[in-house]
């Protein structure tokens, strides 16, 4: 593996800034990497390496250039974009059959805000047909395969982003999260996913600009990298209304605070709202209980009242298809899956009193949230309720006897926090007795993006488990 790939996004942009190497031999050695793994991982399936290279070339000419105070200046960095972002003039497909040989003639405004902060756009990472499931396939490109064992789901829908990162064929990448997007491939393939909280990170343009539920949000191999990615992502748009300006101070500073904690709260099911195996439950717990080392009181089976989260997200979610996918089901229902012919349907069915109903809910959910967290510093649970599972289930349908209704269900602990509203990271927190990743979400306090960074990088230093990865693709056996 190239040096340069293994290198932290910090130390690559400290390298490119100091004038040590250029965009240019970033993107190679990045090329030469996805050439690499690519047969076997399938993560970033549309390259775009000429139109990377011409804007390395005027970052290199200094006709791009920081602004403001320089916070998230990306310096000539190559990233990856969600195959759900568009780009303009790269074939951006939505993982869908409708969209295969669609090229847009202009970018999403997350795409601008990128490149403007001095990211090389390099490719497209995989995404399940319209970011629906948390199995990265799609009839498009096919399954993308986790480096970890490349028998078995790496999940989604940020899936090809999460693996691209973990085998070191990128530096950063963004991604979305409705459900859990970002969070479980992060848990996945052991690198970290933010979840912020909406309006951090604006996004569009799109049918549903007031939506609360699907967010833009970072992913690197460490929490540091985490933080310097939102810095380039973070801010005001007019175009997006829920978009607020960013902090006074880069989040790439405030990660290296010493946080003050109290308490935070571990759960294994969020009050029981899902089964969860019981050893990703153990090592959930024995890295939440890490923070006592710290310092900090550590109080486990305590969560807020998220009872009703289940039937508020499927209400809401099935909403956000009516709203973003009915017009499809009217004139390509043969090149829908049948996950998302579902969900389109179920939104259809909804009456106003039912979409009431689970707004009424979901305000509690965020009060109780709010309250709890202003007890404890944080909330603690695992990001996913099993570990990966053969890339050739579409979901897990039953754990412990309990039967999942829906393909969504199975990852009720990370849509459960969505409906809270507060941003929520995934961090690696250690590994199964078979070598597989295990992630544990950390849940802030509202729109303390900040503060949760801080956090996250405390319990990462106390873990050590970041620098596992890039790693070579690991066949099974």
């Amino acid at each position: 593996m190239n040096e340069l790939i293994r290198m932290s996004a910090r130390e690559a942009v400290r390298r490119l800034e100091a004038g040590e190497v250029t965009p240019l031999q970033l993107i190679d050695a990045a090329v030469a990497r996805i050439e690499e793994v690519e047969p076997v991982l399938n993560a970033v399936p549309t390259l775009c390496v000429e139109r990377a290279r011409t804007q390395a070339k005027r970052i290199m000419a200094g006709e791009i250039t920081p602004t403001g105070d320089g916070r998230g200046w990306l310096a000539g960095l190559p990233v990856v974009i969600k195959d759900l972002n568009e780009v303009e003039g790269v074939r951006t497909t939505h993982g869908s059959p409708i969209f295969a040989d669609h090229v847009p003639t202009s970018s999403g405004y997350e795409v601008e805000r990128l490149e403007a902060h001095g990211a090389v756009i390099l490719g497209k990472s995989n995404t399940p047909e319209f970011g629906a499931g948390a199995q990265t396939f799609n009839e498009v490109f096919g399954v993308t395969r986790n480096p970890w064992n490349t028998a078995l789901t790496c999940g989604g829908s940020s899936g090809g982003a999460a693996v691209a990162l973990a085998a070191g064929e990128i530096w950063l990448a963004n991604g979305s999260d409705l459900g859990g997007s970002l969070r479980t491939p992060a848990g996945y393939c052991s690198v970290v996913g933010l979840r912020p909280s909406p309006g951090r990170v604006p996004h569009g343009p799109g049918g549903n600009p007031f939506g609360t539920l699907s967010v833009e949000g970072p992913m690197g191999r460490d929490v540091r990298d985490v933080a310097l990615l939102l810095d380039a992502q973070a801010g005001h748009d007019p175009r997006d209304p829920l978009s607020y300006p960013a902090p006074a101070r880069p989040y790439a500073e405030t990660v290296e605070d010493r946080p003050t904690l109290r308490r935070v709260a571990y759960s294994a099911d969020l009050g029981g709202i899902t089964p969860v195996d019981p050893e990703v439950a153990a090592i959930c717990r024995a890295a939440a209980e890490r923070f006592a080392g710290l310092g900090v009181e550590v109080i486990e089976n305590s969560c807020p009242d998220l009872d009703k989260a289940v039937d508020v997200f499927n209400v809401l979610r099935a909403e956000n298809f009516v709203i973003s996918r009915a017009p499809l089901l009217e004139k390509h229902r043969d090149k829908l899956k049948p996950e998302v012919i579902w969900n389109i349907e179920r939104g259809l069915e909804l009456s106003a009193g039912d979409i009431g109903r689970a707004e009424r809910d979901r305000a509690a959910m965020q009060r109780s949230m709010a309250a709890f967290l202003d007890e404890h510093d944080l909330l603690l649970c695992p990001t996913s309720i099993v570990p990966p599972f053969p890339v050739e289930q579409r979901y897990i349908e039953e754990l412990h006897g309990h039967r999942f209704p829906s393909y969504i269900d199975w990852v009720s602990i990370t849509f459960a926090i969505t409906v809270t509203g507060c941003p929520v990271l995934s961090l690696p927190c250690g590994f199964t007795s078979t070598g597989l990743p295990v992630g544990l979400q950390l849940v802030g306090k509202p729109r303390d993006e900040a503060g949760l960074l801080a956090a996250a990088a405390m319990l990462e230093d106390a873990l050590g488990i970041a620098r596992q990865v890039p790693l070579d693709p690991r066949r099974p056996g």
